[in-house]
Parts: C-alpha cells; sequence; structure tokens
C-alpha cells in the first residue's frame, strides 16, 4: 500500500508538470502569434525535482513581479494577460538551471469587475470608466481581445487596495 501511495503521488506530480509545460507552450505559440518579434525558447523547459532551481515568491505589480526582498522580475505580459492577474496577487517564480522561469499565480487577491472605455494615448492603453477612474492595462491583452479605442471593456481590479493596472476580462457588445 505505501508503495502504490508513493507511485500515486509521483503520478500526480507529473501531470501537474506536464499541465504546467501545456500552459506555458500555449503562452509561447500566443506570444509567436501575437507578437513574432519577441525571441522566447522553444524548448518548454522541465522541472526535475532534483535540480537545484531557484524558488522566489513575491507579488504582482500590474507589469513585474516584486519579490519579498523587493526585486523586480519580468512577468511576460502574455501570461499576465491570459491568466488575468490583478495587481497584489502572489506569484511563485522557479528559475531553472538553465535560466529559464516559469511564472505560477499561488494566490489570487479579492476581485472586483468595472466597466470602462479603451483609451489609447502615446501607445499606452488605458480604461476610464464612469466614475472617472483611470487604469493602465497590457498592451497583450488588447490585442488578444482585438479591442479598439473607444470600446467598453470590463476589467478586473483588487477589491480593496487601489492600483493603477487593470486586468481584461473581456470586450463588451456594442449594444445600442
Amino acid at each position: 500500500m505505501k508503495k502504490s501511495k508513493s507511485k500515486l503521488i509521483l503520478i500526480k506530480n507529473s501531470i501537474s508538470r506536464a499541465e504546467e509545460n501545456l500552459k506555458n507552450a500555449r503562452l509561447l505559440i500566443e506570444d509567436l502569434v501575437n507578437f513574432p518579434k519577441t525571441n522566447f525558447s522553444s524548448d518548454i523547459p522541465k522541472l526535475d525535482p532534483k535540480s537545484s532551481s531557484k524558488i522566489i515568491l513575491g507579488a504582482f505589480d500590474g507589469e513585474n513581479m516584486i519579490s519579498n526582498e523587493g526585486k523586480k522580475y519580468p512577468v511576460p505580459s502574455n501570461y499576465a494577460s491570459k491568466s488575468k492577474l490583478v495587481s497584489g496577487d502572489k506569484l511563485k517564480l522557479t528559475i531553472l538551471e538553465d535560466g529559464s522561469f516559469l511564472y505560477k499565480q499561488i494566490g489570487p487577491v479579492k476581485r472586483k469587475r468595472i466597466t470602462g472605455k479603451l483609451k489609447i494615448h502615446k501607445n499606452k492603453f488605458s480604461v476610464e470608466t464612469k466614475t472617472g477612474d483611470s487604469y493602465l492595462v497590457l498592451p497583450a491583452s488588447i490585442t488578444y481581445f482585438k479591442a479598439g479605442k473607444g470600446d467598453n471593456l470590463t476589467i478586473i481590479v483588487p477589491e480593496k487596495e487601489k492600483t493603477k493596472w487593470a486586468a481584461v476580462e473581456t470586450i463588451l457588445p456594442n449594444i445600442k
């Protein structure tokens, strides 16, 4: 019984790594489709439990992960957009032996959804809400949803914390 339980744990861990690799592969494909100038390695790194990979914990600030020690780590905008990361979300960064970065969201903050209009100014994208608040959004989100200036969007922000960044949830249809 003890031997089969350890095998089940190994199988579960293997499935988790496979799911993470598939998720990373999808993100890489999305990056290649939407951002052909971006150079990402086509090799998907694999986690080896015996490796000396480094794990760093931190929080998402809208563009980067800020470690508990205050160091900034760039989060791929496609991962942030696709995962709908919100400022304050807790992340785990695994730096593999080959220098590859693997991010995983480990603690989402409480969220609220609001609507607003997409504004574009000097290649910066923002959403202005009916209350007059304005939130920056990642270009990868706008590209993914094929949104244009003046489109109505649903965005996600932290429920309680003030932030200048939002995640795009969806583009709303124009209803007349």
